[in-house]
């Protein structure tokens, strides 16, 4: 099932513009160079529109927001929605600040979004309950339980986006099919920007399979859990978390549609 989404992305190589936070921007263009897609990173206003417009998936991150950002978030948004270009959400820290959450629930009213991808704490803050928010980190009330799965469906059903939790377990919804993922690392942890890769690459993955959003998204996750799980195998006693980040980026690039569907591990609900 996952090893035709993976593939597509290498077949078709979808340009995904990313709107992302200047912590991880670079990690974010190496995995999407390594799964097969073509990133561009560009956030000022006078051309986010013509980028986005170019591209085939845009991947919007709000861990560093400032005004210029801000406005070209609205811009590229609205002109993807305009062109029917998947887009996705990740809300960084929803729920730490006011601005950082008045600007997701803007951006959830006046765009379009195909996916949205977080921690619980944001997801949570998202749909009106209430989290232990700690920034880009999972907080206490981060653990994946029925309830969140509930939460999680409810949320997609709202939006009409598909919903990724992300946590020990991983959850991906369109609220009538559910996905809980559990491959992974625990030293996935250790690395700044794991998830604002996963969500470079889950754009990636609903560019080439906008057919299927809810599976490619699940393919995705698979993917990134997976390849922390290979780029684990390969530490030393001399390798630390910088050699692991490069580990994973290893790891998708060498993935294959074949690898994926042996290695990912899912249940459906």
């Amino acid at each position: 099932m996952f090893k035709e989404k993976s593939e597509n992305v290498r077949k078709l190589s979808p340009v995904v513009h990313n709107i992302t936070n200047y912590v991880t921007v670079n990690d974010c263009a190496n995995i999407l160079l390594a799964c097969g897609a073509s990133p561009i990173m560009a956030d000022e206003p006078l051309e986010a529109a013509d980028i986005t417009s170019i591209c085939s998936g845009l991947n919007i991150n709000i861990g560093t927001l400032n005004e210029r950002t801000i406005k070209s978030m609205f811009i590229s948004g609205k002109k993807a929605n305009e062109l029917n270009i998947p887009v996705l959400l990740d809300p960084v820290g929803a729920g730490a600040s006011a601005l950082r959450t008045d600007t997701a629930v803007k951006l959830l009213n006046e765009v379009k979004f195909s996916v949205i991808r977080g921690n619980a704490s944001e997801i949570k803050t998202l749909a009106g309950e209430s989290a232990d928010t700690k920034g880009v980190d999972a907080g206490e009330t981060d653990a994946i339980n029925d309830d969140m799965v509930e939460t999680a469906k409810k949320f997609a059903l709202k939006t009409g986006a598909v919903v990724a939790v992300t946590g020990k377990t991983d959850i991906v919804t369109d609220g009538t099919k559910t996905f809980l993922i559990n491959n992974g690392n625990k030293m996935m942890s250790s690395i700044t920007g794991t998830g604002c890769q996963l969500s470079a690459l889950m754009t990636a993955f609903a560019a080439a399979n906008k057919d299927d959003i809810l599976t490619a998204c699940a393919a995705a996750v698979c993917t990134m859990g997976l390849c922390g799980e290979k780029g684990a195998e390969r530490m030393t006693s001399l390798d630390g978390n910088s050699s692991y980040r490069n580990y994973i980026i290893d790891a998708v690039y060498n993935l294959t549609g074949d690898d994926l569907e042996r290695g990912a591990k899912y249940e459906v609900r």
